[in-house]
């Protein structure tokens, strides 16, 4: 046998080679789209509420209003934008500004409830940041009186 890693094996008294297999390892990324995947099952938009979709990059963040139904995107907003650039579109201030402009195009266009969609991004940071934007601008009014109610109702 030659020189390498062995392992020994006692009740066959025969050594046998380790094999140097590593698991392969998903990026970020695919994992993202996985659960991406796993939360479209679930989520869809109708006429009467659409699906708010968030999708983030490093440099910017980008909202649409969605009718899966007819496959048409009724509103939009992103940090591409000239009107909503400002030094940079990743950060919670964008967001922000995003998800009031993406939740007054939204009303314009006849929508005040919608379904929210992640994108498979955790809800922290820069999602959160535009969806209480969003809320504050007039987009699900009853969804936000119930976080109230429940932040009342623990204290």
């Amino acid at each position: 046998m030659g020189f390498g890693i062995y392992y020994f094996n006692p009740k066959s008294d025969i050594r046998i080679p380790k094999s140097n297999k590593v698991m392969a390892q998903k990026k970020r990324a695919d994992i993202r789209r996985g659960v991406h995947t796993r939360i479209r099952k679930k989520v869809s938009g109708t006429a009467e509420r659409p699906r708010l979709a968030v999708f983030r990059s490093l440099n910017h963040i980008y909202a649409q209003v969605i009718d899966d139904v007819n496959g048409k995107t009724l509103a939009a907003a992103s940090t591409t934008e000239k009107d909503l650039k400002s030094t940079t579109g990743g950060n919670i201030e964008a967001a922000t500004k995003v998800g009031k402009t993406v939740a007054e195009r939204a009303i314009a266009a006849g929508v005040s409830n919608v379904v929210f969609d992640r994108g498979g991004y955790l809800y922290h940071g820069r999602v959160k940041a535009l969806l209480d934007a969003t809320r504050a601008a007039g987009l699900n009014k009853g969804e936000a009186s119930q976080e109230v109610e429940e932040e009342s109702n623990e204290n």
